[in-house]
Order: structure tokens, then C-alpha cells, then sequence
């Protein structure tokens, strides 16, 4: 009886150790798991999910590098404030890289923005030849990229962003002719060399084509200094064609040019004179509305919205999706006629005049709709 009672007892307290070396076996798992360092694998719920959506944590805290050929006028000033103001919404930071209008410099500015291990990259206006090496670099170093009016299609993997160039030259072209009954004397403002001037280019020579009656005495354009080098040469060219009805007309391809023959003309009390151009800007449209100003029409797309778009499909890279290699963006026909004549508006004011100009909602997601409030909830 005893002894039956000692192996009792004996089962019981092997047992309660067993239980108590495992228990202890746990704890010092889980405290090994805690400790850990994280890893560089995203979970599964930062990960994108079959429906698309992914944790907005992990899109958080992005390094954005902007690579600019030039960076010059209020057109690109409201382009780059929608850039960073689109990135800030997301939780992250945008370092803007302009390069003056120099390739080389813009080579090297895409080169340090692959070295310093940028988050993703967005370029405006690039070249393909001068940037290739650095873009594939970028490739292979795995960082997303997002172009706007670089002409870079021909690399895999990038999403380019353009503007519908050839409508742009158009409506501006178009009316142009109408209002000067298809005929008179044009001078071109237009320079080589960007892709979308090329694109512009096209619609130019067919618009020629269409209407013989209408010549292009003069031609030229500077990107380096556009509105001071278009004023400069336009003023020459009115001094060789001093009589009223010599020159019919200005077709700017660039808002830039548009304001530089604007001045050249007032300044030299030529009001028949008329200005058409491409683009448009807070500073442009107050031009536009004035009476006085012979720049009385514009096609564009709202830069601000350019600036949104490309931010919106470079994070929908970051979130792992399948995002197209071209996206167009449709502009809009902006004529004074159009415009309230007892107030000075902007470009935010635009859309109550001009259907189809503002906020775009193109390339915006429910999981991109949602990082923003997660942002700005903080």
C-alpha cells in the first residue's frame, strides 16, 4: 500500500515537471520571435492582397526624387507644388533635382538619385538617349519610375505620363485659323528637341498644309531663356514687319513663349496682333484675362493635376500593381471669351468656366483614398 502510494506520487511530480520544462520551452520561444530584428519581407498584410489593397503603413515614410530638365516658369512652379503636395498627403518627402536645361546634368542628377537610394523616382521632361544608362541603373537597383513628357516608352517598366500634344497645338492652331478667317501672316514660337514640341510639331505642319493661305513668316525659340529670348526676338521681328496687318497672329507652343510675344507686342502698341498658346498657369490665366494683353487664348492641362497623377501611379508601383506604360491626360481649350470679365480668377477657379479643367481623379485607389486619411489623421 505504501509503495503503490510512492509511485503515485512520483508520476505526479514527473508529470508537473514535464509541464513546467515545457511551459518554459515556450517562453523562451516567443521571447527569441519578439526580439528578433524585423525582416526586410513585407507581412502578409503589407503585402498587396488579391482584391488589390495593401496595408498603408508599408506605403508610408517614402523618399521621392524629382528629375527635372528645367524648372523654370509658373507652369512648372504648379507642377512640382503638385508633386509635393500629393507626396505629403502619402507621408513622404519629394527632393527636387533640376538640371537647368542641361542633359548632362540631368544625367547626373537621375545618377546621384539611384546612389542615394531613393524610394522611387519621377522625371519631367527627360531625354531618352541622355538618360537610358541611368534609368536601367534605377531598374536593376529596383527603384520605380514615373515620367512626364519624356518620351521614354521605349524602356520597359516605366509609366509615362504625357499630355495629348498634338490636340494641345490644335484647338489653339484651330482657332487661331478661325479667327483670322484662314488666312494672314503667323509667327512660330517652337523649339526642338522635347517631346512634346515634336508631338506639337506634327500638328503645326498639318495645320500649314490645311490652310495655304495662311504663311509662317518667322520661326524661332530658346528653352534656355524662353520669355526673355521670345520678347527680345519678336521685337525684331515687328520692326522688320512695321505696318498694321504685316503679322496676323503669334503661335506659341509653350506658355513661357506665349508671355514673351505677349510683352514684345504690347510693349510695341500692336494690338491687332494676336497670341496663341499652350500651357497655362495662375499667371498665365491673369494675362489671358486681360483686355489689353494680346495672348487671348491657351490649351493646356491643370499642371497641379499633372503633378497629382504621377505621384498616384508611381505608389501604386510601390503597392506592387500592374501599372500601364503610357497614361494621356486630355486638355482643355481656354479662351478669354470664356472667362469672367468683372473679376480676376486662377486656375483653381478654372473649372466653373472651362468643363473639364481641375482635380483629375485619375490613378487614385481605395487603398490610396484611405493613405491619405490614415495621413492626414495625424
Amino acid at each position: 500500500m505504501k509503495q503503490r502510494n510512492f509511485k503515485g506520487t512520483l508520476l505526479a511530480l514527473t508529470l508537473v515537471l514535464v509541464l513546467v520544462l515545457a511551459a518554459c520551452g515556450n517562453k523562451e520561444k516567443n521571447n527569441a520571435s519578439s526580439s528578433a530584428p524585423a525582416s526586410d519581407t513585407p507581412s502578409a498584410s503589407a503585402s498587396a492582397s488579391s482584391d488589390g489593397s495593401s496595408s498603408v503603413e508599408s506605403l508610408k515614410g517614402k523618399k521621392i526624387a524629382l528629375v527635372m530638365r528645367f524648372n523654370t516658369g509658373t507652369f512648372s512652379a504648379q507642377y512640382v507644388d503638385g508633386v509635393k503636395k500629393q507626396v505629403a498627403k502619402y507621408g513622404g518627402e519629394v527632393t527636387v533635382l533640376a538640371s537647368d536645361n542641361d542633359l548632362s546634368k540631368m544625367a547626373a542628377n537621375l545618377d546621384s538619385a539611384v546612389n542615394q537610394k531613393f524610394d522611387g523616382i519621377l522625371v519631367d521632361h527627360g531625354d531618352l538617349a541622355a538618360l537610358t544608362n541611368g534609368l536601367n541603373n534605377a531598374k536593376a537597383a529596383g527603384i520605380p519610375i514615373v515620367a512626364f513628357d519624356s518620351g521614354l516608352n521605349s524602356i520597359e517598366g516605366i509609366t509615362n505620363l504625357a499630355q495629348n500634344d498634338q490636340q494641345l497645338a490644335e484647338f489653339t492652331l484651330e482657332k487661331l485659323a478661325e479667327e483670322a478667317g484662314g488666312k494672314g501672316n503667323i509667327v512660330k514660337v517652337w523649339v526642338a528637341g522635347f517631346p512634346p514640341m515634336e508631338s506639337r510639331q506634327i500638328s503645326y505642319k498639318a495645320f500649314i498644309e490645311k490652310y495655304p493661305e495662311i504663311k509662317e513668316i518667322a520661326a524661332f525659340g530658346d528653352a534656355s531663356n524662353p520669355q526673355l529670348d521670345t520678347q527680345n526676338k519678336l521685337e525684331a521681328v515687328l520692326k522688320q514687319h512695321p505696318k498694321k496687318g504685316d503679322i496676323t497672329a503669334v503661335w506659341a507652343a509653350w506658355d513661357e513663349f506665349a508671355k514673351g510675344a505677349a510683352n514684345a507686342i504690347k510693349q510695341a502698341g500692336r494690338d491687332e496682333i494676336k497670341v496663341y498658346g499652350i500651357d497655362l498657369s495662375d499667371e498665365d490665366l491673369k494675362m489671358i484675362q486681360d483686355p489689353t494683353s494680346p495672348w487671348v487664348a491657351s490649351a493646356a492641362v491643370d499642371p497641379t493635376s499633372i503633378g497629382t497623377v504621377q505621384v498616384r501611379f508611381l505608389y501604386q508601383k510601390f503597392n506592387g500593381d500592374a501599372t500601364p506604360p503610357e497614361v494621356q491626360l486630355e486638355p482643355v481649350f481656354v479662351h478669354r471669351d470664356a472667362l469672367p470679365k468683372d473679376k480676376v480668377i486662377t486656375t483653381a477657379d478654372l473649372s466653373q468656366y472651362v468643363p473639364g479643367w481641375g482635380s483629375s481623379d485619375l490613378g487614385n485607389t481605395e487603398y490610396l483614398k484611405e493613405l491619405e486619411t490614415s495621413v492626414g489623421a495625424k
